[in-house]
């Protein structure tokens, strides 16, 4: 590897203590031009979910419930809508588990966003309320993928997840 490296077929950068370190899809397009056959298991895809709920312990809740599920989820969180707009643009999620009713901007504002703009359009949404089926169907047409009532019920989310990430 430090042949390559060396001979800059593999990009790489040194740490301050002066040792490589390789971007992972930098080392898959290497292994990819080169032919080199690495097992996957190795490079486990990992599947991004976004948490977003105004209710601390609802989002620690959703990320216990995600990380039981042993799918090696990559998980952010953010308290609104606005933290979670910024967020989407970094962190590039598969899944957003949405809370409907937040400060700033609501689920409605943020999945209506998230669905309008081309490059984020494919990003699933898994919304949650407390609220009752006028918030589940205005969600639906705000284009959520689909809507679970809270209190969440830790089996039917777990396989709404795998449903919505398959």
């Amino acid at each position: 590897v430090k042949k390559w490296i060396a001979s800059e077929k593999l990009a790489a950068f040194r740490t301050p203590g002066g040792h490589f370190r390789i971007n992972s899809a930098e080392f898959v397009a290497f292994l990819a031009k080169y032919k080199l056959d690495i097992k996957e298991t190795l490079f486990p895809v990992r599947k991004r979910v976004l948490i977003i709920d105004d209710e601390k312990d609802v989002r620690e809740y959703i990320k216990g419930a995600l990380e039981a599920m042993d799918a090696n989820f990559m998980i952010e969180t953010a308290a609104d809508g606005y933290e979670a707009l910024i967020k989407v643009g970094d962190f590039k999620p598969e899944l957003m588990v949405l809370d409907i009713r937040m400060p700033k901007f609501d689920g409605f504002e943020v999945c209506k966003r998230i669905k309008g703009e081309a490059a984020t359009k494919d990003i699933r949404i898994l919304a949650v309320t407390a609220y009752g089926k006028e918030d589940i169907d205005k969600i639906i047409e705000c284009g959520a993928d689909y809507c679970l009532p809270k209190p969440i019920i830790l089996k039917e989310f777990q396989r709404n997840v795998q449903r919505l990430l398959d």
